[in-house]
């Protein structure tokens, strides 16, 4: 009986430290195939930027040089940004400045484009994490009450109104916003980044920061409040009916501990890939919020840039937001990894 008190505590530790071993040379090995897999995706989302860019009506010499722009000029100008030259050419030019870190320079602005792209990120970054945690919070407390009183009239009203939240455009709910929250009860500024009439300064500019992105971050947020709520409320109703929580009520256990200590932490799982999906999505509804809120972020400066025909800025947005939907899917494959090392070897 000692022998197997002293032998299996040893067995047990080798086996630890080969689990471990095993993970931490997985990982590497897991992120490196996910890189590799992803430079055709970005080469691709290049490609069909490149050529719908170039494709798409209007000329950025038109707007540049003007309508009534001598010819000299007008040739000076394709001359000077390379606009003259076959698009194969032009695509070989930006994928050399590419490979150097070298976005190209935006006709519009006159300066480079990746100094003006980094102007623009952390408003966005700020724009879409705020609305991230508002559709989260939202949205699984929503789950939460529908899930405490499932099959019941308020779970039927939360769903319905979940469904109809997800449903309203991005466009049109920021214009309810405007004109109830910031012209009719004036809550809210109506737009911009801060308030240039009395600029302040330290803890009063954070709150009057914060002051203008509560409309913004409200409206993309809202919108997939009611995707969060419905996903997290599904996955919910299902754990909900498995063996460890009818023991775990058995036992006495409070409800609300049960709800969000054994069902809640047992959904989360799709709502973790959801979020990184939003990620996505949710650069895509920046573009509206931004331009109705007159927020100074990417999808303003891409609203922008498209109707000035700025091709280097258009294309360098493209190349921004697949490169930032492949890191995102990235770390969401890379937390499952961790909790599930067989995904390693899919």
């Amino acid at each position: 009986m000692g022998v197997c008190l002293l032998v299996a505590p040893v067995g047990f530790s080798s086996e630890g430290a080969s689990v471990a071993a095993d993970r931490a040379t997985g990982i590497p090995s897991f992120v490196a195939r996910r890189l590799l897999s992803a430079v055709p995706t970005v080469l691709m989302v290049l490609v069909i930027g490149f050529v719908v860019t170039r494709l798409a009506p209007g000329d950025p010499v038109t707007y540049l040089a003007g309508e009534q722009a001598p010819p000299e000029m007008i040739a000076e100008i394709k001359a000077k940004y390379l606009l003259d030259r076959p698009y194969h050419v032009q695509f070989a030019h930006y994928l050399l400045g590419l490979a150097k870190g070298d976005l190209g320079y935006s006709f519009a602005y006159r300066q480079e484009v990746g100094s003006l792209i980094l102007e623009r990120v952390p408003a966005t970054l700020l724009l879409v994490g705020s609305s991230i945690v508002i559709a989260l919070t939202f949205g699984i407390t929503i789950a939460l009450l529908a899930a405490r009183f499932l099959n019941r009239t308020l779970d039927r009203v939360l769903s319905a109104v979940s469904m109809v939240g997800y449903s309203v455009p991005v466009f049109w709910l920021a214009q309810l916003l405007m004109f109830f929250l910031a012209v009719k009860l004036d809550m809210f500024p109506a737009g911009g980044m801060q308030d240039f009439r009395s600029p302040s300064a330290g803890f009063a500019k954070v709150i009057d920061l914060l002051h203008h992105l509560a409309l913004p971050a409200l409206n993309l947020g809202l919108i997939y409040t009611g995707l969060i709520a419905r996903l997290t409320r599904a996955e919910m109703a299902e754990v909900l009916t498995m063996d460890f929580i009818l023991t775990a009520r058995a036992k006495g256990v409070p409800e609300r501990t049960v709800l969000v200590r054994h069902a809640l932490k047992n959904a989360l799982a799709p709502v973790i890939t959801m979020t990184g999906v939003l990620v996505g999505t949710m650069f895509a509804g920046a573009i509206f919020t931004e331009t109705i809120f007159s927020w100074p972020g990417l999808g303003r400066l891409l609203y922008d840039s498209l109707f000035a025909r700025d091709y280097p800025v258009i294309t360098a947005m493209f190349v921004l937001t697949s490169v930032t939907l492949v890191v995102v899917n990235l770390v969401v494959d890379l937390l499952y990894s961790l909790v599930d090392p067989r995904v390693r070897t899919t």
